[in-house]
């Protein structure tokens, strides 16, 4: 039997032995790992040398190119696009609104040709006209009925557009927004607004949308039509500038002033006799004072017309433009002739005398 010394020196002899095994496994270890890594990395770059010539040979020699060609079937000739050209008959229709447009003698009935006009190629229009900082609607195509309040205050963006510092707007936007709001109806995918200038003054806003549309079709002849209602606008101007400045009577000359009367002057005309020339300048300027109140009062003149009393409802204006008329022309040619009178009754009332109601000119 051992006794505890000997077992203690033989327990320390076992434990060294363990000790030493594990040390020199580890360092087999070690060695043996780094071979394996230094072959590894070896026999991968044999790889790449040959995967590296391999490669090389397959890059395409003039046979293989000959052969493709000879294999593919020939080409077909080439074909140049062509536009498509434009509907039948669109050119037509737009040269007949540019006719009406250039026959209106009125602005009312200019912007009036302009809405039909834009119709052809757009699928909804309105048309705003710009008083007192404020732009109202004045008449429009393609919505439903709008609402009561029809004044908008412009934004930011839709006042530099009546400043004219943008030509116009042509994608939505606060603008646009802001002058559908009136309209009550949904946001088109593209949309123009266009300002109509009158003297280098922007007096009305245009407003053209796709509708229910992706684009609008033909953008170009929407801007040729507000500009020709433009130009008419602008023409009407000068004439009634021109008309104003003819119906002033001129101071008679001193040299006429100190020649007498010969003794067989013909006799005057008759009262009843109006000058050609003067009943043209006074049929356009009625035409011209009664267009004004078409255009910017269009709610009161659909108001009377519905209920019989046009001169009620636009008593003042109607009295102030016709004094305006006896201003220029006396009030014996108005009574004689009833030019403004006529001129109201087929531009108001559609020729029709009853819609005018009760007026105290009426009846003379």
């Amino acid at each position: 039997m051992l006794s505890p010394r000997q077992i203690n020196f033989e327990y320390h002899s076992v434990k060294t032995g363990n000790d030493m095994d594990q040390n020199a496994q580890d360092s087999l270890k070690t060695l043996l790992q780094q071979w394996v890594d230094s072959r590894q990395q070896s026999l991968l770059e044999k790889v790449m040398v040959a995967w590296s010539d391999g490669i090389a040979q397959l890059a395409p020699d003039d046979s293989l190119i000959d052969s493709l060609a000879a294999a593919l079937p020939e080409p077909e000739p080439l074909q140049v696009l062509v536009p498509a050209p434009a509907p039948p008959g669109t050119d037509v229709d737009l040269g007949q609104a540019l006719e009406r447009l250039e026959a209106a003698h009125t602005q009312g009935e200019v912007l009036k040709q302009l809405l039909d006009g834009l119709q052809l190629f757009a699928e909804r229009s309105a048309l705003y006209v710009l008083k007192q900082g404020l732009a109202t609607l004045y008449a429009h195509r393609g919505f439903g009925t709008p609402g009561a309040d029809a004044k908008v205050l412009p934004p930011q963006e839709l006042e530099e557009l009546i400043r004219g510092r943008i030509r116009l707007v042509d994608a939505p936007g606060p603008a646009y927004d802001a002058l559908l709001t009136p309209l009550g109806a949904f946001p088109a995918a593209e949309v123009r607004l266009i300002p109509l200038r009158l003297r280098r003054k922007i007096v009305a806003l245009l407003l053209v949308d796709s509708g229910l549309g992706t684009t609008l079709q033909h953008p170009s002849h929407l801007r040729a039509l507000a500009l020709a209602a433009e130009a008419q606008l602008s023409w009407l101007a000068g004439a009634k500038d021109e008309e104003r400045s003819a119906a002033a009577p001129e101071p008679p000359s001193i040299l006429t002033q100190r020649v007498p009367e010969a003794a067989d002057e013909a006799a005057p005309a008759p009262a009843t006799f109006l000058d050609p020339k003067v009943r043209s300048n006074a049929e356009r300027s009625a035409r011209v004072l009664v267009g004004d109140i078409e255009l910017y009062f269009p709610a009161k003149v659909v108001q009377g017309q519905q209920q019989g009393s046009l001169y009620a409802t636009l008593r003042d204006e109607l009295d102030r433009s016709r004094a305006s008329f006896v201003e220029r022309y006396g009030l014996d040619v108005e009574n004689q002739h009833r030019i403004f009178y006529q001129t109201v009754v087929q531009q108001l009332c559609e020729g029709d005398p009853s819609r005018l109601g009760p007026a105290p000119w009426a009846a003379l």
